[in-house]
């Protein structure tokens, strides 16, 4: 080959040098400009293995985190098993509380009282206050971020602000003492917020095609919440009411200065009963019948679990 000068150049010197500067030689044929896909595939290399290191990184943070939970959840519960199961018996089943059987069935009946009570009060508050911010409320209004605002609020005040705020309005000012009746009020208003938000969230969480159909087909307003909006986000209620039922049945600082620590079972709701948390309590903190509070641990964890499943059942056969 001899180029423009004259000079003779080896013919295999050319594609060498220009396969070392990933230039084809059949591009130089066509005229068309030469790629270089060496060095491209070698930048995106080098692009991906940073994000590949992060991605992988993160995927490992997750799964280490999710493990610790897990494991920390199996641990509390296996501790609380092991510890409580050798000691249920029967005489923790007495229907008469006594410092030898350190009975957990009058806690058990006051916890569900007080639990049903609470409910049936807060319920209602919550999911039609929720219904209003939702469906009847306009954009923008300023009650409508007041009200939001007192609800995130109250979400995080401590238990014990509850308690003493029940203890000066219901049973010092209204004349209820402690009771059970004192300690549903002061519980309902601790998850009504809890309730009106999931309640909220919820609904918004629903098509508004659900609505436009609804009215399409000449359903009024209310008929529509009723019919077709509820049932639709009715797991996320119900989700809300799970969470407010838990928070319940382990509350224990709140009923201390509500409810009372009487170890029996109330004629009425204006009498006062402990409930399965503060039983616990006060067992452990006497330091003489540990072992009885493990099993009341136990009566409370097998409580608070068939009652989540209670919830989901009655929430799919709403769902249908």
């Amino acid at each position: 080959m001899v180029n423009e000068l004259g000079i003779g150049v080896a013919a295999s010197a050319v594609p060498e040098r220009l396969e070392d500067e990933g230039v084809s030689r059949g591009g130089m044929k066509s005229g068309v400009l030469p790629l270089t896909e060496p060095r491209k595939a070698r930048r995106q290399l080098a692009g991906a293995t940073p994000r590949k290191i992060k991605s992988y990184s993160v995927r490992a943070l997750v799964y280490l985190c999710s493990v610790l939970t897990m494991g920390s959840l199996v641990f509390i519960l296996g501790y609380i098993l092991i510890k409580g199961i050798p000691n249920l018996s029967g005489q923790l089943f007495s229907w008469q509380y006594s410092s030898e059987n350190c009975s957990v069935l009058p806690a058990l009946v006051n916890t569900l009282s007080i639990t049903l009570l609470a409910l049936l009060i807060a319920c209602p508050l919550g999911i039609g206050s929720a219904i209003y911010l939702v469906e009847y409320s306009k954009k923008g209004n300023p009650f409508v971020k007041l009200v939001r605002l007192t609800t995130e609020t109250l979400t995080g005040i401590p238990s014990i602000i509850y308690g003493l705020f029940g203890m000066i309005l219901f049973v010092q000012t209204l004349g209820w003492g402690y009771s059970i009746l004192a300690g549903s009020f002061t519980l309902a208003i601790m998850i009504l917020p809890t309730i009106m938000r999931t309640t909220e969230e919820a609904l918004l969480d629903v098509p508004d095609t659900y609505r436009e159909g609804s009215f399409g087909l000449g359903a009024g307003n209310l008929r529509t919440v009723f019919k077709i909006v509820l049932p639709s986000a009715m797991p996320g209620i119900l989700s809300g009411i799970i969470l407010a039922t838990g928070r319940i049945v382990a509350e224990s600082a709140a009923l201390i200065y509500t409810a009372g620590t009487v170890a029996n079972i109330p004629e009425n709701v204006m009498g006062s009963g402990r409930t399965l948390a503060i039983h616990m309590y006060v067992l452990s903190s006497e330091g003489l019948h540990t072992n009885q509070a493990f099993a009341t641990a136990v009566v409370l964890l097998v409580l608070v679990v068939g009652v989540n499943a209670l919830a989901r059942v009655i929430g799919k056969r709403l769902g249908k």
